[in-house]
């Protein structure tokens, strides 16, 4: 099989260098069309909870809002790390 092949090549040169230079052409077009990440994101997922109370001290926000976030999202299979930062009226979980 491959004393065939090597035989084809050598008899047919300008067809096998013709194959070739297509093959080629094909691999440049298709590596300009190919969309790719440059930079592919490697972090852990992350979501965060944003709520807005206006008008409140950050005290009452962390009170009513942002513990109990917390203590909720704590809960959560698979979670690795939660936090929670008040200021006054906002809450970043």
């Amino acid at each position: 099989m491959i004393e065939r092949v090597i035989e084809f090549s050598a008899e047919h040169r300008w067809t096998v260098f013709g194959i070739a230079g297509l093959l080629i052409v094909w691999s440049i077009v298709s590596m300009r069309e190919t969309p790719l990440d440059a930079i592919p994101d490697l972090s852990d997922p992350q979501v965060i909870v944003f709520t807005d109370w206006m008008g409140r001290s950050p005290d009452l926000v962390e009170d009513q809002i942002t513990y109990p976030l917390v203590t909720t999202l704590q809960s959560t299979p698979h979670a690795r790390t939660v936090r929670g930062y008040s200021m006054f009226g906002m809450s970043f979980d």
